[in-house]
């Protein structure tokens, strides 16, 4: 069993896809544990604000399996699968850490190399795991979160609590 790190976010039908994402992830990863969800603005593109959230998953299998898993998620939370990188959509899932792998595989980069750039990123993975080491940066997710310019990425604390979805 691998501890994975996954991001989720929406800024479409935020509840239902929220709560349709939590559901389907705790039925295929029990024990699976969320973040709060924060809201913050649409980051490289005009459109409706996300609410995101970061949930730790116990996985047994490769990263390829859980990548494929999460993408029929997002098809069942109704994003496409020809969705354009930088648009709304319903849900967008993606593997931030899985344990202390690094891997560039078909397109699947472990860590996500822009994990410390992004808040919306970030400083959930700082919430559930502030203490795992970052692979490649070799400092902790609480330390690249302490140093992180937290005013130029606003998170604000929202509801739903998913691990009660």
């Amino acid at each position: 069993m691998t501890l994975a790190y996954v991001s989720g976010g929406s800024n479409l039908e935020i509840d239902r896809a929220l709560a349709q994402a939590a559901r389907e992830l705790k039925t295929l990863y029990p024990g699976a544990r969320f973040s709060r969800c924060f809201r913050n603005e649409a980051v490289g593109f005009e459109g409706p604000a996300f609410v995101n959230f970061v949930v730790e998953l116990p996985v047994v299998g490769a990263p390829s399996a859980l990548r494929e898993h999460l993408q029929r998620i997002e098809r069942l939370c109704g994003r496409p699968d020809a969705a354009p990188r930088w648009s709304p959509r319903m849900m967008d899932l993606d593997i931030l850490m899985f344990g202390h792998q690094v891997l560039d595989d078909h397109g699947l980069k472990i860590p996500r190399p822009d994990l410390a750039r992004w808040a919306f990123m970030l400083g959930p993975l700082a919430e559930l795991a502030p203490g795992l080491m970052h692979p490649v940066l070799h400092q902790t997710i609480g330390e690249l979160w302490e140093r992180f310019d937290k005013g130029a990425h606003p998170l604000t604390p929202v509801a739903p609590d998913l691990n009660a979805a």
